[in-house]
C-alpha cells in the first residue's frame, strides 16, 4: 500500500487505533491475530477511498449498506483471496464496527446482514503412527550438529507427544519443564492457559537437548535456540521438516502443525474422547476439535477397502 494515501480522516482513525489497543489490552488476542485484524481494516479503508471516491469518514461509515460489504468481499475474492481470509476480513470489519457501535457513532446492520463466505471443509491431514515416530526419533535428525539435532527431535517431540502449536513451544522457558515434571502448563491463543500430560519420553528428549546446548539457559529465558544464541523461529523448523520430506519420503502435507494434529488423531483413534482432546489442543471450541471423527473415519475406510475381503 501507498504509505501517503490518506485513506480515512483523523477521526475514524484514531477511533481504529483505539479499537485495536482494546483488543490487546482487554480481549488479549495474540500479535498474529491483532496483525491480521490491522491489515485487513486497513485494506477495507482503502477500498472504501476508490469505492467512495475520497478518505473515509465516520460519516461515510454510517451509510454503508450490506452491498458496500459484499463489493469489497467480491474485490478481494477477485484478487484471489480464499474463503477463510474473507471470513476474517468480514470479522474483523464487524468486531470494529461494534466498537464504533458502542459509542453511538454508526450503525453495524449492514456488516451484521452479510452471510459470511461459506467455508471448504478440509480435513486436517496427520501422518501416520510410524511416521509421526521416525520425524522424532533422534536418529532422523538431519543436522551435523548434535545439539542442533537434538533441539529438532525435542521440538518435534513436543509437538507430537503434546500437541503444541510449533509456537507454543518456542515460547517455552526452561522454567516451564522442571525435572520431575509431570504435566506442562502452556499458554496458547487468547492468552488462555491450559495443562498437558508430560510424557517421559518428551522430557527426555528436551534434557538431551539441554545437556547438549552451548548457551546458558535462564529459566525466564527461551528454553529453544537458533545457531547463534537468539530464540528459535519457527521458520527454521518448518524448513527441518521439509529436508526431512525429501529424506524421509513424507508427503507435502507433512508439517511442523501436522505433528499436532497426528497427536489429535491418534488419540482418537486409541479410544480418547472429544472433550479431553479438546482441552489438550486448547480448542475453545468442541466443533473445532469434531473435525478430527473426519480424519479417524477417513483412516478406517482406507483400512477397510485395503483389506476388507469383501471391499
Amino acid at each position: 500500500m501507498n504509505e501517503l494515501l490518506v485513506i480515512a480522516d483523523q477521526r475514524l482513525m484514531t477511533e481504529r487505533a483505539a479499537w485495536l489497543e482494546n483488543l490487546a489490552s482487554e480481549r488479549r488476542l495474540s500479535e498474529h491475530t491483532l496483525d491480521a485484524y490491522e491489515r485487513d481494516t486497513r485494506q477495507f479503508l482503502t477500498f472504501l477511498t476508490g469505492h467512495l471516491a475520497g478518505p473515509v469518514t465516520l460519516g461515510d461509515i454510517r451509510e454503508l449498506r450490506s452491498a458496500d460489504f459484499r463489493a469489497f468481499l467480491a474485490a478481494r475474492r477477485k484478487q484471489g483471496t480464499g474463503a477463510r481470509s474473507l471470513g476474517r476480513n468480514l470479522a474483523g470489519l464487524r468486531s470494529l464496527l461494534r466498537h464504533l457501535e458502542k459509542k453511538g457513532l454508526v450503525n453495524a446492520a449492514g456488516a451484521g446482514a452479510v452471510r459470511s463466505p461459506k467455508q471448504p471443509k478440509s480435513l486436517p491431514k496427520p501422518l501416520s503412527d510410524t511416521q509421526a515416530i521416525t520425524v522424532v526419533s533422534d536418529d532422523a535428525q538431519l543436522h551435523d550438529e548434535p545439539w542442533i539435532a537434538a533441539r529438532d527431535a525435542a521440538v518435534m517431540t513436543l509437538l507430537y507427544g503434546c500437541g503444541l502449536r510449533i509456537s507454543e513451544a518456542l515460547d517455552l522457558t526452561p522454567a516451564d519443564l522442571q525435572k520431575g515434571a509431570t504435566a506442562l502448563r502452556v499458554t496458547g491463543k487468547g492468552n488462555k492457559t491450559r495443562l498437558v500430560p508430560l510424557l517421559s519420553v518428551v522430557f527426555d528428549a528436551v534434557e538431551r537437548y539441554r545437556a547438549l546446548c552451548p548457551y546458558h539457559l535462564e529459566s525466564g529465558e527461551p528454553l529453544f535456540r537458533g545457531a547463534r544464541g537468539g530464540k528459535l523461529q519457527a521458520a527454521i523448523i518448518q524448513r527441518t521438516m521439509q529436508k526431512m520430506r525429501s529424506a524421509f519420503g513424507l508427503p507435502e502435507t507433512a508439517t511442523p502443525h501436522a505433528l499436532r494434529h497426528s497427536f489429535a488423531t491418534h488419540l482418537l483413534a486409541g479410544g480418547g474422547d472429544l472433550r479431553t482432546i479438546q482441552e489438550l489442543l486448547g480448542h475453545a471450541s468442541l466443533s473445532t476439535t469434531q473435525v478430527y471423527t473426519g480424519v479417524d473415519a477417513s483412516r478406517l475406510l482406507e483400512v477397510y477397502d485395503r483389506a476388507h475381503p469383501r471391499a
